[in-house]
This record gives C-alpha cells, sequence and structure tokens, in this order.
C-alpha cells in the first residue's frame, strides 16, 4: 500500500511528464497459431436448435473490473471535476452526408432464433465502398450510400462457430495498407473450461467473400501450452482491437470463468503479415501480469495507428480504487517485427498527470423510472495519428448551476516520445470534458483525421431524452469540442427490465475519404426492436461530411 500511495503522490506534484517508466514485469509466452476454417458469412446455415444451449445464459457485455479495497484511512477520494456545460444543438442540413438506422435488437432476435440480448456491444468498420457494423449478436453489411448489401446475418457465423456458442464484444477494422479485413471477438465454451478470441481475416478486401478463421487461446489454465494463471480456466473479457503496420494487437480483461479471481490486462501481439500470408504458422506474443502505477493493470486500449512513430502506443485510465483519479498511463511497444520471426518485442509504459475523472453515475432517462448503467471509467477507443494519441473515456462530472453529478466523457490528447525502444515521456497536448447540463452523455468515441479535426460520439439521455445519439466535433487548432448534436432522437424509454446499456460506442475514420463514421446506441423505432417489445435496444450509423 505504501508503494501505490507513493506514486499516486508523485503523479500530484510532476506535471504531465512520466511519473515513472516501467517495463512489463514478465517475461513474455511466443506461440503459433494455425487457421482453423474458412468461411463464407453469407453461406453459414445454421437450423433452428431443438433447445437452447445452457451458454446463452452467460450474460454478454464487458465485466466491471475489481476495484481495491481500502481501509478508511487509505482512501483518496476526488471529487467530480467541476465542468462548463457543453450546448446542445440541432445538426445543420449539410452537416451528416449519412444517418441510418444499424443493426437493432430485432436484428439480434431474427439472427438468433428468437433468442434475445442487451447490449448491443457494436463495432464498426469502413472501407472499399463497404460498412461493416457487428453487435451482439448480428452483423450487417451497408454500402457507403447506407443501402443495404447483405444482412443481418448471426454474428457467429463469421467465425464459424455454432449459432448458439457464446460470444460477446465484437470489433472489427479495414486495414488499406493491405486491403484486409479483420474481426475479433469472445468465445466460451458450452462447459465452461475454454475461452478464447476469435479472429477473422479477410484479405480480399470485399467482406462478403470467406474469411480465414484462427483461435487464439484465453483459458490460461496450463493446457494447449497456455501459461498457468491463478483461478483459470479463464477467458479474455472485452478483447480491444489495435492496428498497425506489423501486427493487430489484442488487449483482454483476464477473469476465471466460474470464480470470482481477476488477472488484469492480457496483451497480444499477432503478426499481420502472417495472418493475410501464412495462414498455418501464425506468430504471436502474449504480455501478462502488467501492472502500471501500482495497480494491476486494467483495460490497456491498443490504437488504431494512423501514423507509424515506430511504435504501436495504448492508453489506459488507473482508479483502482473506483474513488476517482488523474492519472493516465500510456504504453509503448517497440521492435514489433521481432513477432513475425517468433521473437519478443519492447513494452514499457509510464503514468501521466491528467485532468480528474471517476465511475460515471447512473443516468436517468425520459418516461422511466428505470436508469442506464454506465458501467465505469476505463479507457475507451484510442488512436494514434500525426504523432498524437487520442482517447476518450465516461466520467462523472459537476456541471455549473446543475443540481447533481452527471455523466459526461473526459477527452485527452497526448504527445508520447520515444527514448530508444523504450517510452521516454508523454506530453498532455490538450484535455477537456464534454458535459450537457442536466444530461448524461455515455460511452463516448472518439477518432481524429488527417487535417486534426476529431469527433466524439455517444448516447445522451435525460429528464427530457429518450437515449439518442449525439455527436460533436473539435475543429483543428480548437482547444474544445463544440456543441453536441442530437443526430437520431430516441422514441422511448428503454426496457426497464434490461439491465445493460453500452458496452461502447465506435468511432472510424473512412481511409478513402477521411471523413468520420460514428455509431452508438439509442432506441429506434418500433419496427427496429424485438416483435415482444422486451429488447427495444438500436444502433445509428453517420457519416460526418469532411472538416465538419
Amino acid at each position: 500500500m505504501a508503494r501505490i500511495l507513493e506514486v499516486l503522490s508523485i503523479a500530484f506534484f510532476l506535471t504531465t511528464q512520466a511519473s515513472q517508466a516501467q517495463q512489463s514485469v514478465s517475461p513474455a509466452v511466443t506461440g503459433t497459431l494455425t487457421s482453423v476454417a474458412v468461411v463464407d458469412p453469407l453461406q453459414q446455415v445454421f437450423q433452428p436448435p431443438l433447445f437452447l444451449n445452457s451458454a446463452q445464459s452467460r450474460p454478454k457485455g464487458a465485466r466491471r473490473i475489481p476495484t481495491i479495497p481500502l481501509s478508511s484511512l487509505d482512501k483518496i477520494v476526488h471529487l467530480p471535476p467541476d465542468v462548463a456545460p457543453t450546448p446542445l444543438a440541432v445538426p445543420r442540413v449539410d452537416e451528416l452526408k449519412r444517418n441510418f438506422n444499424g443493426v437493432s435488437s430485432r436484428d439480434s432476435a431474427v439472427t438468433n432464433f428468437g433468442l434475445e440480448f442487451e447490449p448491443p456491444d457494436q463495432g464498426l468498420c469502413v472501407g472499399n465502398g463497404t460498412v461493416v457494423e457487428p453487435v451482439n449478436s448480428a452483423f450487417t453489411f451497408y454500402r457507403t450510400d447506407g443501402s443495404l448489401i447483405a444482412g443481418p446475418v448471426n454474428v457467429n457465423d463469421l467465425f464459424n462457430e455454432g449459432a448458439l456458442e457464446f460470444t460477446s464484444d465484437p470489433r472489427c477494422y479495414f486495414d488499406k495498407a493491405t486491403n484486409t479485413w479483420f474481426a475479433t471477438i469472445l468465445f466460451i465454451n458450452d462447459t465452461g473450461t475454454e475461452g478464447r478470441t476469435d479472429v477473422a481475416v479477410n484479405s480480399s478486401g470485399d467482406p462478403t467473400t470467406p474469411w480465414t478463421v484462427y483461435h487464439l487461446d484465453n483459458t490460461d489454465d496450463g493446457t494447449h501450452g497456455s501459461p498457468h494463471h491463478p483461478g483459470c480456466p479463464c477467458f479474455g473479457d472485452q478483447p480491444l482491437l489495435g492496428i498497425d503496420p506489423e501486427n493487430i494487437y489484442i488487449s483482454t480483461n483476464e477473469f476465471s470463468i466460474q470464480g470470482p479471481q481477476f488477472n488484469g490486462a492480457q496483451v497480444y501481439a499477432i503478426s499481420k503479415a502472417d495472418l493475410i500470408l501464412h495462414p498455418d504458422k501464425v506468430h504471436f506474443v502474449h504480455f501478462a501480469n502488467l501492472s502500471i502505477g501500482g495497480a494491476i493493470a486494467t483495460s490497456v486500449q491498443p490504437a488504431i495507428t494512423n501514423d507509424d512513430r515506430g511504435a504501436e502506443y495504448f492508453l489506459n485510465s488507473l482508479d483502482p480504487f473506483g474513488t476517482f483519479d488523474d492519472r493516465i498511463g500510456v504504453w509503448a511497444l517497440t521492435n514489433r517485427e521481432a513477432v513475425a520471426h517468433g521473437g519478443v518485442p519492447t513494452l514499457s509504459s509510464l503514468v501521466i498527470t491528467s485532468e480528474a475523472y471517476g465511475i460515471p453515475p447512473s443516468a436517468i432517462q425520459r418516461g422511466s423510472q428505470s436508469q442506464l448503467n454506465p458501467d465505469d471509467d476505463r479507457m475507451q477507443q484510442v488512436q494514434f495519428i500525426g504523432g498524437e494519441l487520442w482517447g476518450a473515456l465516461g466520467t462523472a462530472v459537476t456541471i455549473a448551476n446543475d443540481t447533481a453529478p452527471r455523466a459526461g466523457a473526459a477527452w485527452f490528447n497526448i504527445q508520447p516520445h520515444l527514448n530508444g525502444e523504450r517510452i521516454g515521456k508523454a506530453e498532455l497536448v490538450r484535455q477537456g470534458y464534454v458535459a450537457s447540463l442536466g444530461n448524461y452523455l455515455l460511452y463516448p468515441a472518439i477518432q481524429a483525421n488527417s487535417a486534426g479535426t476529431a469527433a466524439m460520439v455517444m448516447t445522451i439521455s435525460g429528464p427530457k431524452y429518450f437515449p439518442s445519439a449525439a455527436y460533436t466535433t473539435l475543429s483543428g487548432g480548437s482547444d474544445s469540442f463544440g456543441q453536441i448534436k442530437v443526430a437520431a432522437s430516441g422514441t422511448g424509454p428503454y426496457d426497464p427490465n434490461a439491465t445493460r446499456w453500452g458496452d461502447y460506442s465506435f468511432a472510424i475514420v473512412d481511409p478513402d475519404s477521411d471523413t468520420f463514421w460514428l455509431a452508438t446506441e439509442y432506441i429506434p423505432p418500433l419496427a427496429s426492436q424485438t416483435p415482444d417489445r422486451l429488447r427495444n435496444w438500436g444502433t445509428r450509423v453517420l457519416e460526418l461530411r469532411k472538416g465538419d
């Protein structure tokens, strides 16, 4: 405990330079993957089952990260940050190039033999004139004009899993440099003895054609060459996806399948060239036992790297005690080409001082006494572009002239610097909050384009708002985001019997046009809800015009 307090005290007095640098504390494990299937997602045909799979009883979505208990004498408490409200506005007619309903609870139920899930946990990827949106538990292909190509399809079809196998937290990305689509999803088997991340790869450039599937073992109980971690068999919760010219990166939070054990973040680097060219021997590296800022590392979010500067970068929030924090973890992985040769790259990290953030409060919604669960204050989507990192997370905020703390968004613009093969320092270029007077902002996702404009998408709710899709932009050179625009108003309150909302929105830059594509959860029209109205979530997909 003394060490934790020492690190915290250092953070209070230093500037945005590193308070400490630290190497990964354990040797990395290397291994290889072999393709297990080639699947055509539009040709998979599964017959309705005679009975439902017991694995479906497991809740979809991210698990809350355990906090470190403290005695009252040790507890370090920050109050919610005081912020100015961001005004609300209606989008200009010429601001949104596309604005259409994405995959919905009805789509999920139709493709899953009537089974109904929440929350949607949506991904979004764009390239070659195609938009792919996977959610729990369906996905659809669209053209960039918003018209339908194919779907909805059971999301398991993309990964060659049985239609009723347990999966969760899908993500995807189109890599223009290699004309390749990548997709990931969490998998747990029926007997609770195996957890893994399924990885699907399509190097044709057309995501409606066959994909090659790989299984990345996350069980970590010593079987199949995996390391032996406490409390396992385990699974890698909420697999996060990053990419750079050398590798794709998957970061998970490791939980025991059967018990309470939590083993923190696991970081995997997988050779991108091998995935595309050598499906029978794909090299990967697994980093475990990671710590930062005196605590176990959690949700180490890898960057979508649009500007290669010799490293893959990651960000994570800290707040190990759940009492607010003002530190951000910055990580760098260098010598990345070693992965493809069976070697081990260098992973290093440091802590910088930031604006304060903390676990956001539950969100009030119009027309219902039930509230939306905003989860915790883990780092959401991260991007590296123009030599800078962009990241955002949900936080509690105190808004001037408001009557209660609300859920808002904290964002960070960070410039990392290497010192040889390790991260040397990281400078906080800009940071800020997005908050709405009397309202709640949930699950922000952020991206910047080559012009220096940034966009953020989120759900907005409040006493006068059903859960709705909203966004805001920051122009190049500005220090704050502009007006919050409600792109699609919710049609009613979220199902009062549901317990989850989120767990993340998604934003991405179209590699062909440099425009922003954004997606978030909201309450869609009745036609997009399940016929029995027991699940009424939907998603909204937006494209902002370039430069907005």
